[in-house]
C-alpha cells in the first residue's frame, strides 16, 4: 500500500494555498491597482528563483471522517530566491486574507523571516501590505507565549546588524508591520497605493476626535518628508526595481565585502565641467548633484533619502567599480546648513555605511548647524552632535572634499578618523562663515558707519578674501589642494589604497552611547 493518498492531500492543499484568499478577494486586489503578494514576489526576484518556505502552512477545514474539506493558506508568504543572481529571503503579508491582519500561522512565518536571514547570512526583503494585531486575535484559541519567550523584535534587531535589510510599502502598512517596515537599512513606499499608519482612521477618530483618511495620515507625501521611508516610487515596479537597485551595492552580509562591479569608467577621467561648476559669488548656488555624478562612475549614484533632510544628499555609488557611500550638501537648500532632520539622516547613513564597511566620500559644502528659532525647538544642537560624535566613532575609510563651505561645529561630522582631505580652490574654512563672523564681531563698526550695508560687505570682501585654502595646504592642515578636474583620479587612486584595509573591517560594527 503507498502514500498516494496523502501525497494526493500534499498537492491539493498546495493548490488550494495558491488561491489565496479566493478569486473575488484577488479581483478586488487588483481592481485597487495592487499585485498579490506572489504577483509582487515574482516580479521583484529573478525568474523561477522563488522557493517557498511553508506552503501548506494554514488552517484546514476536515470533514468528521477526517476528509480535506477546505483550506486557508497563512496570510505571510516566506521562501529564498535570488536577486541578480545572488541569494536572499523575501516574504510579505498576503492582504487577500484578513487584510493582512497575522493568522497564527502567518505571524510564525513573519517572525520566521529574520531568523533565515540571519541564519543564511543573506539579504531580508519585506514586502508589506497588512494590519497589525485584531482585537480578535490570530483566528485561533491558543495561549499567548510565555514570559520566557525571546524578545519578538531581537531577532530583527540582529539582522538588522548582520544582513542588509530592504522593505517597501505597497499598500496600507499599520501597527506592527509599519514598525517591521521602518526596521529597515532601506524602505520605499509606492506614491500611488501606499500609506504607513501607527493606526487606522477608525482608530484616531476614536482616540483623538481626529477625522482624517488613510492618505492624510500617511501616504508617501508625509512620509517621504519625515523620514519614516527612504524613498518614494512611481508604482510597485518602481519600488522593487529601487530595492534591486540598492542591494546590488551591498554585500550579503557583515562578514563579506561589498561587490565591485566592472567599472566600464576610465578612473582617470576629466571633467571639464567641474573647474566652474562652483560660482566665484559665494552668494550664488550649484548643482551638488551634477558634480557628483560628474565624479562617480558613470549612472551609478542611487540617492536616498531626497525628500527629507533636503540640506544634505546621501546615496551609494561605485568609484573605479568599488561600493562608496555618497555625502554631501546641497547649497540650494538652506545653503547646506545642517537641521535636525539632516543631522538625523546623516547619522543614520554613517551607519549604514560603517555597519557593511562602506567607504564614505564626502562633499563638504557645510555652512553650520541651522540656526534660529525652529533650529532651536528642533534639538537641532543635540541630534547634530549626535551625528558627529557618530563620524569620530567610524572605522571605515573617508575621503572628504572640501568643495565651498566648512565651518562651526557641524563640519566636524563631515571628516571622519584619518580622513583623506582634498581642498578645491573654492574652499573656505573656519570657525563661523563670514558674515555671521562679520555681524558678530564688528556690528559697533557696522552700526557707526554711514553706510551700514556698505561696511559690512567691505568687512564680508576683506575677510573672506583671508580664508583662502593656500595657507591650510601650506602648513599641511590637509593633504592637498587640486584643480577640481582631478578630483575623480585622486579619489579612485585613494579608493585603490584602502582596499587592503577593508578586509580587516569584517563583522558586526557597534557604536558606544552618544547624546
Amino acid at each position: 500500500m503507498s502514500w498516494k493518498p496523502e501525497v494526493d492531500e500534499i498537492a491539493r492543499r498546495q493548490a488550494l494555498a495558491l488561491e489565496q484568499g479566493g478569486p473575488d478577494a484577488v479581483n478586488r486586489q487588483h481592481a485597487k491597482g495592487r499585485l498579490t503578494i506572489r504577483e509582487r514576489i515574482e516580479a521583484l526576484l529573478d525568474p523561477s528563483s522563488f522557493e517557498e518556505v511553508g506552503s501548506i502552512a494554514g488552517e484546514a477545514e476536515l470533514s468528521n471522517d477526517g476528509e480535506l474539506q477546505g483550506f486557508t493558506p497563512a496570510n505571510f508568504l516566506l521562501g529564498y530566491g535570488k536577486i541578480g543572481g545572488r541569494r536572499c529571503i523575501v516574504g510579505g503579508e498576503d492582504f487577500t486574507l484578513r487584510g493582512g491582519s497575522p493568522s497564527e500561522a502567518g505571524l510564525r512565518k513573519s517572525v520566521y523571516a529574520e531568523e533565515l536571514a540571519c541564519q543564511y547570512r543573506v539579504p531580508l526583503i519585506r514586502l508589506h501590505e497588512g494590519a497589525g494585531g485584531s482585537v480578535g486575535g490570530t483566528g485561533k484559541k491558543s495561549a499567548p507565549p510565555p514570559v520566557f519567550a525571546p524578545h519578538r523584535f531581537r531577532s530583527v534587531a540582529q539582522a538588522m546588524a548582520s544582513v542588509p535589510v530592504a522593505t517597501a510599502a505597497l499598500g496600507a502598512v499599520a501597527g506592527m508591520p509599519a514598525a517591521r517596515l521602518v526596521a529597515a537599512h532601506f524602505s520605499v513606499m509606492s506614491r500611488k497605493t501606499a500609506q504607513v499608519l501607527i493606526a487606522g482612521p477608525a482608530i484616531v477618530r476614536r482616540a483623538l476626535g481626529e477625522r482624517k483618511t488613510k492618505e492624510e495620515l500617511g501616504d508617501a507625501g508625509v512620509h517621504t518628508h519625515n523620514g519614516v521611508v527612504d524613498n518614494g516610487a512611481n508604482d510597485e515596479l518602481d519600488a522593487f526595481r529601487q530595492i534591486r537597485s540598492f542591494l546590488g551595492y551591498l554585500p550579503a552580509h557583515v562578514w563579506e565585502l561589498a561587490p565591485i562591479a566592472s567599472a566600464g569608467d576610465p578612473a582617470d577621467r576629466r571633467e571639464e565641467a567641474l573647474i566652474s561648476i562652483v560660482p566665484r559669488d559665494r552668494r550664488k548656488p550649484y548643482d551638488m548633484r551634477q558634480l557628483l555624478n560628474l565624479v562617480v562612475d558613470r549612472e551609478t549614484l542611487f540617492e536616498i533619502g531626497a525628500g527629507y533632510g533636503r540640506s544634505q544628499i546621501t546615496g551609494l555609488a561605485r568609484l573605479n567599480g568599488q561600493t562608496v557611500g555618497i555625502w554631501a550638501n546641497d547649497c540650494r537648500q538652506l545653503a547646506g546648513a545642517m537641521t535636525a532632520d539632516g543631522a538625523q539622516k546623516a547619522r543614520r547613513f554613517i551607519e549604514v555605511c560603517e555597519t557593511f564597511h562602506l567607504p564614505i566620500v564626502c562633499f563638504v559644502d557645510e555652512p553650520g548647524f541651522m540656526i534660529g528659532s525652529k533650529a532651536e525647538q528642533e534639538a537641532t544642537i543635540r541630534h547634530g552632535t549626535n551625528t558627529v560624535m557618530t563620524a569620530a566613532m567610524t572605522s571605515v575609510p573617508w575621503a572628504s572634499v572640501v568643495v565651498r563651505k566648512s565651518f562651526g561645529v557641524a563640519q566636524a561630522a563631515h571628516y571622519g578618523p584619518d580622513a583623506y582631505v582634498l581642498l578645491w580652490p573654492s574652499a573656505e574654512m573656519g570657525a563661523l562663515p563670514v558674515e555671521g563672523g562679520v555681524a558678530v564681531a564688528f556690528h559697533r563698526e557696522i552700526a557707526a558707519a554711514a553706510d551700514p550695508d556698505a561696511k559690512r560687505r567691505e568687512l564680508e570682501e576683506q575677510l573672506a578674501a583671508r580664508q583662502s585654502p593656500f595657507p591650510r595646504t601650506e602648513a599641511f592642515s590637509v593633504h592637498d589642494i587640486i584643480d577640481p578636474r582631478e578630483t575623480r583620479i585622486m579619489l579612485c587612486r585613494w579608493i585603490d589604497r584602502v582596499q587592503p584595509l577593508l578586509a580587516n573591517l569584517l563583522g558586526p560594527s557597534g557604536f558606544s552611547v552618544r547624546p
